[in-house]
């Protein structure tokens, strides 16, 4: 009897194996397809103080970028407190200062003094960026972001969207992007993996950057 449920547990054991194995196998496929896709590109918004902001703006220092509005009731706080906690980490842990990007995708409501209400709520160097409903298509179509207004009211309504983080290195080059599934400390945990092999592969190519275009795929290592 023992030995028969011995087998038994075997079997489920090796199983549950089997399927996480085709589960990273899964994750680090997709995450090769998105990091060799056009991820981002040319950009050109408003800041929270009024100023012109563009794609140039994220050279020269990692970036975390999430897009969201701020009329969002749940959703966007924990996100962004989440991010704001993961940065906080990186930064003591890594020693290496992220820039984050807060980018509405409800330019209609969200004016830049709103944006900078909203984001001193979370990190004192969140920046928060809107702009003209074609810009905010425009960037929002560069990083696949989806998003669509739940009603027809003009005044009264919520954005459906993309709960996803973007990270971007000092090239300006997409690196990787975050599911609402990650935590704080997880979230922390990858990027400052991803900054390491950074260092590492700007180390060994002189500073040329080469191989950043397969970045996104070391996701998969990153989350086991």
């Amino acid at each position: 009897m023992l030995v028969g449920v011995a087998a038994f547990l075997g079997v489920v054991a090796f199983a549950q194996h089997t399927a996480k194995e085709r589960v990273d196998d899964m994750m680090k496929r997709s995450q090769k397809v998105v990091g060799k896709a056009a991820v981002g590109g040319p950009f050109a918004l408003t800041d929270q103080d009024g100023q012109p902001f563009t794609h140039l703006n994220l050279l020269g220092h990692w970036n975390v970028l999430y897009f969201g509005f701020t009329f969002c009731p749940d959703i966007c706080p924990d996100e962004l407190e989440k991010l704001a906690e993961a940065i906080d980490i990186v930064e003591r842990d890594a020693g290496e200062k992220l820039q984050p990007v807060f980018i509405t995708i409800d330019p209609e409501r969200d004016s830049p003094q709103k944006v900078k209400a909203y984001v001193r709520e979370f990190h004192p160097r969140l920046i928060g960026l809107t702009g003209t409903p074609e810009a905010i298509k425009a960037v929002s179509k560069a990083y696949r972001v989806y998003f669509h207004k739940t009603t027809d009211d003009p005044d009264d309504y919520l954005v459906d969207h993309s709960i996803i983080t973007y990270l971007i290195d000092p090239n300006g080059d997409f690196v990787t992007f975050y599911g609402k599934n990650f935590d704080a400390p997880g979230l922390a945990a990858s990027i400052g993996q991803h900054i390491r092999e950074f260092a590492a592969e700007e180390a060994g190519t002189g500073g040329n950057g080469a191989g950043k275009g397969e970045a996104g795929s070391q996701e998969g290592r990153a989350q086991r």
